[in-house]
């Protein structure tokens, strides 16, 4: 781990950064440039103190999963990553589809978003990031770990999943998520990870063999869709789908028409965050 270099990016990649880069208010006038270091601890998940004690060579060996949260938070490219893993002295993982590294291009969009829920899924319906508003709405998606990420295995192997969708929705919605790993495995070549997602699913799931054989193909995302929150119940959406060049990761907007019922109980969801109702 070489400590100096380490601070000294850590550094450079902040103060090159803005507010306005990962969504944070302006605010009053800043002393210093880019953002402060309490705001990149805040967008990574780790204490101001750790943080700082990286910038003045004095932290320890930040683990991969560190890394990875300070790739996001500094919204750095892949050679950037790649830098970063070595600085810390970690192997750079190798570059592939369905990896953790999130699209810079993604998340600039991501962090504007904070009045409609939002989150980035890989191809094989990993959720890699969201916003607060998509984490009131389907829970943190992103504790998951294992195949368990994917929302593709979550589906037909976890009766919990299904809890978000009406019980009449449940025969399209396995459709779609058998034909979205089927685009996810042509767009793999028929092999790498969706391959091995495919033949677990095989062994794991009669519904899902059964529908795979099928062959079914449909549009990976609806444009509308009804989700279900244990609260406040059916809310109607509809779906906006960015994708970044490769199709490897998909940006995903919910919105509700203005003016209805289903946009005031997501303003609702915007006031109350994660909290619980009261009863």
């Amino acid at each position: 781990m070489d400590r100096a270099e380490l601070a000294d990016f850590l550094r450079h990649r902040r103060e090159a950064l803005r507010p306005s880069d990962v969504g944070l208010p302006e605010g009053e006038r800043r002393r210093t440039a880019g953002l402060r270091r309490e705001e990149v601890a805040g967008l990574v998940g780790m204490s101001t103190d750790y943080y700082a004690r990286l910038e003045q060579q004095r932290g320890p060996q930040p683990s991969e999963q560190m890394v990875i949260a300070l790739t996001r938070g500094l919204r750095l490219s892949l050679d950037e990553r790649d830098h970063l893993y070595r600085l810390t002295g970690h192997h750079p993982p190798r570059r592939s589809r369905g990896g953790e590294h999130v699209s810079p291009a993604l998340m600039r969009v991501l962090d504007r978003l904070d009045d409609t829920p939002a989150l980035v899924l890989s191809d094989l319906a990993e959720t890699l990031a969201q916003n607060r508003l998509a984490t009131a709405l389907l829970g943190d998606q992103t504790r998951h770990e294992g195949w368990a990420r994917s929302a593709f295995y979550r589906w037909f192997t976890d009766p919990a999943e299904r809890a978000s969708y009406p019980v009449e929705d449940h025969p399209h919605q396995l459709e779609l998520q058998a034909s979205g790993l089927r685009a996810a495995l042509s767009m793999a070549g028929g092999g790498g990870r969706a391959r091995d997602l495919v033949e677990t699913l095989l062994t794991s799931s009669p519904e899902f063999e059964t529908l795979w054989r099928r062959h079914a193909v449909h549009q990976r995302f609806d444009d509308r869709k009804t989700l279900v929150h244990p609260e406040l119940g059916r809310i109607e959406v509809g779906c906006q789908a960015l994708f970044t060049e490769d199709q490897s990761q998909t940006l995903l907007v919910l919105t509700a028409t203005p003016g209805s019922p289903d946009a005031e109980k997501l303003r609702l969801l915007g006031v109350i965050g994660t909290q619980e109702f009261a009863g």
